[in-house]
């Protein structure tokens, strides 16, 4: 009998270190038998009633989120940023007020086009994303590893990304055939497919990838004097592409290779740390440029703005739910704090729109109550209610202005930079300077032999599949207008002369 009871207490007591806290159901009950349904009789149907069951299985139902458009595939981490100077002279932003200065962030990496489910092996451009928890809310600063972008209007976005997408009739992946005929048409593009088509299409991993705002902001210091700027992160870890062979290999056992670098290395004390620099330039310094300065398709040359070290960026905490910290966590260029403002920049201000507007439809319109998507400082606004509203309102007063709360007031010293415009007419044209080719060009003859190999390789082997020949005529006609050893050898290499290129060319 005793030794019943020692067994026994010994069942009770292992059940408790092995399952902690009593299970309960979403409004805290507990649940008495989570592996069996009631039903009539021991063999009977199920009945409604079991309340467990179906809040289990509506539950179920909905774990899965609308998927991103674009970024769907992506992983992260926690971390901070340690400011390396005082930039209170060229910028309002606090984080960047004093030397030392530290702000929590996180970071969200991951693949462009593809779905969530796809490949890290896959060539296509990478996300960077750094939400910083700043003491005047968030800021996002949402770039690529890449540091410029194929197209430079966000009236072309929705058009490009059905073009990488599959097909509507096939389903297939990602078809050469859709996505040159859409380029073939977009000379802008010749630069970033110089980069997509190089090595640096596909980054060996996440840690050792470089950051890029891609688009110009505004910094605006506490005088209302602006100065525009371009972000670049450089990671203190080697900078590591993989050729495509590589990647075929490891595409052959690993869909997540990237994904599971990041949280291993984590994991093991291995923090990753990226140096934040910066590139100025003033309203004036455009006019020297041969290219319009806040075009995304063009990088500002060292030569005209050099790198500035801001900060460094630590991460060393891995999310300890995918879901609820990096599924749910929501990017957009336009959450800015005071002193940080978007440019004129054609895509940018589509994106300032698109991003937190494809937000809450994925997440509901109070996707910044969610926890890894809240300031950290104190919010006071008087937009309210909506699907899972949580932040609390008090009083009567949900209004502005009021004579009965007058303390919740404007900050006038915030107000936005001013500009200046002088016979103004509204316009839908291309920006002035396009220079669709030259950076390419230059790019391309900066690259050793041996990426210039590996670029005329990749890019043959995704035009070899492109079936209509005008097509390829044309991106032939953009990457020789870029260079013209770089169009004779992509030519060559797909065997096409130049009276067949002239022949097609005139079609």
């Amino acid at each position: 009998m005793k030794q019943k009871v020692l067994v026994l207490s010994l069942a009770i007591l292992i059940t408790q270190l092995t399952f902690g806290q009593t299970l309960t159901t979403n409004s805290g009950a507990p649940v008495g038998d989570n592996q069996n349904s009631k039903t009539i009789g021991q063999d009977g149907q199920v009945l409604l009633e079991d309340i467990h069951l179906i809040e289990k299985l509506a539950a179920f139902d909905r774990e899965r989120i609308p998927e991103r458009v674009v970024h769907a595939r992506g992983t992260g981490a926690f971390g901070e940023f340690v400011a390396a100077s005082d930039f209170s002279d060229v910028t309002m932003a606090d984080f960047l007020n004093k030397a030392g200065k530290k702000t929590p962030l996180l970071v969200r990496f991951s693949t462009v086009t593809h779905q969530a489910g796809s490949p890290e092996t896959y060539r296509d451009p990478r996300g960077f994303a750094v939400k910083f928890y700043t003491e005047q809310g968030n800021y996002d600063l949402v770039g690529n590893n890449l540091p410029v972008f194929f197209i430079r209007d966000a009236m072309k976005f929705p058009d490009m990304v059905h073009a990488f997408k599959p097909s509507p009739i096939t389903n297939g992946a990602s078809d050469p055939n859709r996505v040159f005929d859409f380029f073939s048409n977009v000379p802008e593009s010749t630069h970033m497919l110089t980069w997509v088509f190089s090595d640096y299409g596909i980054p060996a991993n996440f840690r050792q990838m470089e950051g890029n705002g891609v688009h110009a902001y505004k910094w605006v210091n506490a005088k209302g004097a602006v100065t525009y700027v371009k972000y670049k992160w450089v990671p203190q870890q080697e900078v590591r592409n993989l050729s495509q062979a590589e990647a075929n290999l490891i595409q052959s056992t690993q869909i997540e290779h990237a994904t599971l670098d990041l949280r291993n290395e984590i994991e093991k004390g291995n923090f990753p740390k990226w140096d934040l620099y910066v590139q100025m330039l003033k309203k004036e310094d455009f006019l020297a440029l041969d290219f319009n300065a806040v075009d995304p398709t063009k990088i500002w040359p060292e030569k005209i703005a050099k790198l500035i070290k801001v900060g460094t960026m630590t991460l060393n905490q891995n999310p300890s739910n995918y879901f609820q910290q990096i599924e749910q966590a929501a990017f957009s260029p336009a959450i800015l704090i005071p002193g940080i403002e978007p440019s004129e920049d054609k895509l940018l201000q589509g994106r300032l729109f698109s991003y937190s507007d494809t937000q809450r439809h994925r997440l509901g319109g109070n996707f910044q109550q969610i926890p890894v998507n809240m300031p950290k400082n104190g919010v006071n606004t008087y937009n309210e209610n909506g699907y899972m509203s949580l932040r609390p309102q008090t009083g009567n007063v949900n209004y502005q202005p009021s004579t009965n709360k007058p303390e919740v007031k404007d900050d006038a010293k915030f107000k936005y930079s001013k500009s200046e415009f002088v016979n103004v007419t509204t316009a839908q044209s291309k920006i002035s300077k396009p220079n669709d080719f030259a950076q390419a060009g230059d790019l391309y003859r900066s690259f050793s032999k041996k990426d210039q190999d590996a670029l005329i390789f990749n890019l043959s082997g995704a035009l070899k599949q492109v079936k209509n020949k005008v097509i390829v005529a044309k991106m032939i006609s953009h990457f020789y207008q870029a260079d013209s050893d770089y169009g004779i050898r992509l030519a060559k290499e797909l065997k096409m002369d130049r009276k067949e290129l002239e022949s097609l060319m005139m079609q």
